[in-house]
C-alpha cells in the first residue's frame, strides 16, 4: 500500500516557475515508477511525465524542455520543477505509483489528491 500526498501548487504568472512534490508512504517506494498526470475542467487526465524505479524518465511532448521529473527515494519524493508555465498548463497535478512509467493512467495502481496549479497570463 503507497499513500501520496502532493503539495506545492500555486497561482503563478506566465513564464514562471513552480516545483511540485509528492510525498509517498509505505517501504515500498523505490518498487515503484512514478508519474504525474493533470486534469484541467472540462477534459480528459494527460499524462505529464514518469519516472522510473531506476530513474529513466519519459515526458510529454507538450512540457519536454521545460518540465523535470526526479525522485529522491530515501525521503520518499518525487518532483516535477515546472519552468517557462504557460496558461495552458493550469490543471490539478496528481501523482501516481506503478509498476513502470506508463503514460496510461489505468495502469498506476494508487493516486494522491493532486494540487492545483493556474498560470495566469
Amino acid at each position: 500500500q503507497v499513500q501520496l500526498v502532493e503539495s506545492g501548487g500555486g497561482l503563478v504568472q506566465t513564464g514562471g516557475s513552480l516545483r511540485l512534490s509528492c510525498a509517498a508512504s509505505g517501504r515500498t517506494f523505490i518498487n515503484y515508477a512514478m508519474g504525474w498526470f493533470r486534469q484541467a475542467p472540462g477534459k480528459e487526465r494527460e499524462f505529464v511525465t514518469a519516472i522510473s524505479q531506476s530513474g529513466s524518465t519519459s515526458y510529454a511532448d507538450s512540457v519536454k524542455g521545460r518540465f523535470t521529473i526526479s525522485r529522491d527515494n530515501a525521503k520518499k519524493t518525487v518532483y516535477l520543477q515546472m519552468n517557462s508555465l504557460k496558461p495552458e498548463d493550469t490543471a490539478r497535478y496528481y501523482c501516481a505509483a506503478g509498476a513502470s512509467r506508463y503514460s496510461d493512467s489505468r495502469d498506476y495502481d494508487y493516486w494522491g489528491q493532486g494540487t492545483q496549479v493556474t498560470v495566469s497570463s
